[in-house]
């Protein structure tokens, strides 16, 4: 089975809403082009910055397919983890029918404290469940938000049992220290949550960032991953992702996106997130300094 090497830049894009809640297609594209042009090697699409556990199954399966029409699915993985294993093993074939490169996999984060042993299990059965449909799995750490860590034995354990599929992980703890025991194992690609760490990629081992900062300066961040030694470039990326993540990460994207896009619709978060309407916190995002020369 070939598969696609993923490597680099990569934005974890949003997902813009109409006033009703339905999702447009035609904004997501035009953003998705517009960081992929703009020094993205990758997109992940319907992550946590997507807000996809915020839509129903349904509403990420027709996301999906908008994304597969209008983009290179070759440059795209998306998120498909759920509690329930038949939710996941469905959108995950799904995923593979529309030429995405990988699915990434949240744990099954409802029942917790979990034994390893059953965690095992749960991606076991992911992996005998679609086998026919062999799309590489990535794990998705973010133990903030469900209260489960991959630990690093349990990640070597299946990458190990299932070298084929298991690929590597995205890790938003933010614990860099963490990331580089999982940058260890072998033949497994670990992608930390911020461009920041890109300027030590090389050093600890990481093949790239999934970051949701990533959507509004990619150049920025495709410029410090392949001159890992520019130092006010690395100062640059680091001020301008801690900047906007001073704000509630997912509005303050959208609302960078729409000012950057000229669409309005990039406002609309859905509950329970809600939209930044504080002046100050608004004046603080139209003051940042987006792509400027480093020698500025």
């Amino acid at each position: 089975m070939t598969q696609t090497r993923i490597a680099g830049v990569i934005a974890a894009v949003p997902t813009p809403f109409d006033h009703h809640g339905d999702i447009d297609g035609d904004a997501f594209i035009e953003h998705a082009r517009w960081c992929l042009d703009n020094g993205c090697d990758f997109l992940n699409v319907l992550g946590t910055t997507g807000e996809a556990n915020s839509l129903s199954a349904s509403q990420r399966s027709a996301l999906m397919a908008t994304a597969a029409r209008g983009l290179d699915g070759g440059r795209m993985m998306v998120g498909t983890g759920t509690p329930d294993l038949e939710t996941t093993v469905a959108l995950t074939r799904r995923a593979f029918d529309l030429g995405f490169a990988a699915a990434l996999v949240l744990p099954p984060y409802y029942y917790k404290p979990v034994d390893e042993d059953g965690l095992f299990a749960w991606f076991a059965e992911l992996v005998r469940m679609t086998a026919e449909t062999p799309i590489a799995i990535y794990l998705y750490n973010f133990p903030q938000l469900t209260g489960i860590e991959f630990s690093p034995a349990l990640s070597a354990r299946l990458a190990q049992a299932f070298p084929e599929r298991i690929n590597g992980a995205k890790d938003s703890s933010g614990n860099l220290a963490y990331a580089r025991e999982l940058a260890r194992i072998s033949d497994f690609a670990v992608f930390p949550s911020s461009e920041a760490a890109l300027a030590d990629a090389d050093r600890d081992g990481y093949a790239g960032c999934i970051s949701a900062t990533v959507n509004i300066d990619p150049r920025s961040s495709q410029r410090l991953w392949r001159d890992q030694q520019d130092a006010l470039l690395s100062e640059r990326v680091r001020n301008l992702r801690q900047a906007i993540a001073s704000h509630p990460l997912i509005p303050a994207v959208k609302y960078l996106v729409g000012k950057r896009s000229g669409n309005a619709i990039w406002n609309k978060v859905l509950p329970p997130q809600l939209q930044i309407t504080d002046r100050v916190r608004l004046e603080s995002l139209d003051a940042l300094r987006i792509g400027a020369s480093v020698d500025a």
